[in-house]
């Protein structure tokens, strides 16, 4: 039962097939859009690779295809590549429909907020492989976009990221809950949210603003192409 890659064609098939939409035209965001993936998928690939071979998390083969790059199964590749996809096609369909910047206004406040409780649970959990390292690197994130954006975009990644929640649930709670994907609670927290680790939403969180300030770079440095003036 190839139960994995059926979640990836659920996922990526309603925003891929949406993508034309005339008043989003997401697909003309695409030369923005898979070098961030691009991105993406190369950091956390080496990122999952290295937790998988030290047994923080695993795959069960039984609903897998049994291809492999590294150590990592087929589908959790494509999971760095459709899962943003499918993110990034929600933050700019909310951005289409809802033109005003609603968390704009409490965006640093929830920034320094998250900034802090992440900070302090690393801190106090460091052999907690996952736990401390996801929440320290969503504190980096957060240093390194508010450096290069300041709160520019906080606000509507922070709705994107609220609104992702519910397929998110969906879809972990199916990897986790059969399990596709188990995890060691030696590494984590081992609290749960059902069957989903909590680090699992910080962790999509990190995923997502990497993406997304990758993504609003290459559309800033494509609009200051467009817009620079001529050379006399």
């Amino acid at each position: 039962m190839y139960i994995y890659l059926y979640l990836h064609i659920f996922t990526i098939s309603f925003p891929l097939l949406l993508s034309f939409d005339r008043k989003v035209a997401f697909y003309k965001n695409w030369p923005a859009l898979f070098p961030a993936i691009l991105v993406t998928a190369l950091v956390f690939m080496v990122w999952d690779a290295w937790f998988t071979s030290l047994g923080v998390w695993g795959f069960n083969e039984k609903y897998l295809i049994g291809i492999y790059l590294f150590n990592l199964p087929l589908e959790e590749v494509l999971f760095f590549v459709t899962v943003p996809y499918a993110c990034v096609f929600i933050y700019d369909v909310l951005n289409a429909y809802i033109p005003r910047d609603l968390l704009r206004p409490y965006a640093k406040g929830i920034a320094l907020t998250l900034m802090g409780g992440l900070l302090l649970f690393a801190v106090f959990n460091l052999p907690r492989l996952y736990t401390s390292i996801t929440f320290f690197g969503l504190v980096v994130m957060h240093l390194v976009h508010l450096r290069y954006f300041g709160t520019q975009y906080l606000g509507r990644f922070y709705l994107m990221y609220l609104v992702h929640l519910v397929p998110f649930l969906l879809v972990n709670g199916v990897l986790t809950y059969l399990p596709i994907v188990w995890y060691n609670n030696d590494y984590n927290l081992g609290h749960r949210i059902v069957s989903i680790p909590v680090e699992d939403t910080m962790y999509s969180m990190l995923m997502l603003m990497l993406t997304i300030s990758v993504y609003e770079r290459l559309r800033q440095r494509k609009r200051a192409k467009q817009y620079a003036p001529l050379a006399v």
